[in-house]
C-alpha cells in the first residue's frame, strides 16, 4: 500500500515560484513512475509531468514551456515540482501520483495511487 501526501502550496503572486514536495510511504517507490497533476476550477485533471522509476526520463505538458521541473529522491521516497514564472492559470490544486508502471505512458489512467493534492493560488 502506497499513501503519497502533498505540500509546499500556497498563495503567490504572479513571477515567483513554488517547490511542491510529496513524500511516499511503502516499499514499491523507487521501482514506480510518478507523476504530478494539476485540476483548474470547473476543468478535468490534467498531467503536468511525469518521471520514469530512477529519474532518467521526464516528461512535461506542452503549456509549461519550461517552467516546472520534475525530480525525485527514491532514497528519500519524495517527488518534487519545482514551479517558476507562476502564472494565475496555474492556479489549480496540485496532485501527485504514482503508477505501478515502471515507465509512464502518459495516461492518466496509468496512475492508481493518488495524494489528496495542495492548492497553488497564483495572484495577477
Amino acid at each position: 500500500q502506497v499513501q503519497l501526501v502533498e505540500s509546499g502550496g500556497g498563495l503567490v503572486q504572479a513571477g515567483a515560484s513554488l517547490n511542491l514536495s510529496c513524500s511516499a510511504t511503502g516499499r514499491i517507490f523507487s521501482t514506480c513512475a510518478m507523476g504530478w497533476f494539476r485540476q483548474r476550477l470547473g476543468e478535468e485533471r490534467d498531467i503536468v509531468a511525469t518521471i520514469n522509476f530512477d529519474g532518467s526520463a521526464t516528461y512535461y505538458a506542452d503549456f509549461l514551456k519550461g517552467r516546472f521541473t520534475i525530480s525525485r529522491d527514491n532514497a528519500e521516497k519524495t517527488l518534487s515540482l519545482q514551479m517558476t514564472s507562476l502564472k494565475p492559470e496555474d492556479t489549480a490544486i496540485y496532485y501527485c501520483a504514482l503508477s505501478l508502471r515502471a515507465w509512464p505512458r502518459g495516461m492518466i489512467t496509468d496512475f492508481t495511487s493518488w495524494g489528496q493534492g495542495t492548492q497553488v493560488t497564483v495572484s495577477s
